[in-house]
């Protein structure tokens, strides 16, 4: 296929070009798009070094497949179009991702919802991580509610932020002065902040609501109950989630355990007695969910469940989903 990734410069484009080679994705040619300011330099791929280009909608309409990672505005003002030239797209954006007219999809939960389209949202990161531990167990034991509070790296601001949080580290370990701050709304170094994107009128951020939102739409359950708490973290990957929920029928850790050692793109790691649990460090580079600290939840008596879960958001949060799409619309 004739393959562009459009925001090739940024921390999901280039994690995108990795992932097309890792995962063996049939690359005829490899085009990648940036801004006119990057354009005419050259990037090294695993297929050798590629130019970059300034994106252009002629100069897109040949492709057979567009992996998107860049802003919303620019996904509400060519995604569409695109798809209606026949290009197969995948928009990483927030931009389409509640259209009705637009599948959101993780493929090991609705990869059905695909069907014939040609244009898929790629859903917010920390909901993919979500969603992919809580679909077994929705199957298995039935979903009443959920409550979620997150430990976001990074990252999940783009390679601004990781820039951002090496350089204030460095600024209060080797020049013992205090940490500053621009991409994120206070210092990030020996910090953590409950707010990820703007406040809402309910008192929840956007980046909480879209978790809620999209949780919903994924799953096929808009009457969901779900609350979520988003917190940035001084880590350069993963983000951690520490997940509550109601079951339907009785569940208990054994069983739950069993379901999610079974499940598709989750890796259990759950031995307290050795300290073996999700950490960043350990998802870092990973595929799958790790998912651990299985418990009972006394609150909801017999129906009640905690778990903690650590993904990798560029790969299973962004990347790897985008490029398991683009597998899925090719069949």
């Amino acid at each position: 296929m004739r393959v562009g990734v459009i925001g090739a410069t940024g921390a999901v484009g280039k994690e995108l070009v990795e992932v097309l080679a890792k995962r063996h994705f049939p690359v005829k040619e490899l085009r990648l798009f940036a801004s006119t300011r990057s354009a005419g330099t050259k990037q090294s791929t695993p297929w050798g070094d590629v130019t970059i280009e300034a994106y252009s909608p002629d100069g897109a309409r040949n492709l057979d497949l567009a992996l998107l990672a860049v802003s919303g505005e620019f996904a509400r003002a060519h995604a569409r179009a695109l798809a209606a030239e026949g290009v197969a797209v995948v928009d990483n954006s927030s931009a389409l991702r509640l259209e009705a007219d637009v599948p959101l999809v993780v493929p090991e939960v609705n990869a059905a919802a695909i069907g014939q389209h040609r244009l898929i949202a790629n859903p917010n990161c920390t909901t993919a991580i979500l969603v992919v531990a809580l679909e077994p167990l929705r199957q298995a034991f039935g979903l009443k509610r959920v409550i979620v509070s997150t430990y976001q790296a990074a990252s999940g601001a783009g390679a601004e932020g990781m820039a951002e949080l090496e350089r204030e580290t460095r600024r209060v370990l080797v020049e013992g002065q205090p940490a500053q701050h621009d991409v994120f709304a206070h210092p990030l170094a020996f910090n953590v902040i409950p707010q990820i994107d703007t406040f809402q009128p309910n008192g929840y951020t956007r980046e909480e609501m879209k978790v809620a939102w999209e949780s919903r739409k994924i799953m096929g359950m808009p009457d969901l109950l779900i609350s979520c708490t988003a917190v940035r973290i001084p880590t350069f990957r993963v983000h951690a989630e520490a997940v509550t929920i109601e079951t339907e029928r009785p569940v208990t850790a054994e069983a739950a355990r069993e379901v999610l050692s079974r499940a598709a793109g989750v890796r259990v790691v759950d031995e307290p007695a050795t300290q073996r649990y999700p950490m960043p460090i350990t998802a870092t580079g990973q595929d799958d969910v790790e998912a651990g600290r299985i418990r009972a939840n006394p609150v909801f008596g017999d129906c009640g469940l905690d778990f903690f879960l650590c993904g990798d958001q560029l790969l299973k949060g962004a990347a790897l989903n985008a490029v398991q799409i683009a597998e899925k619309m090719r069949r």
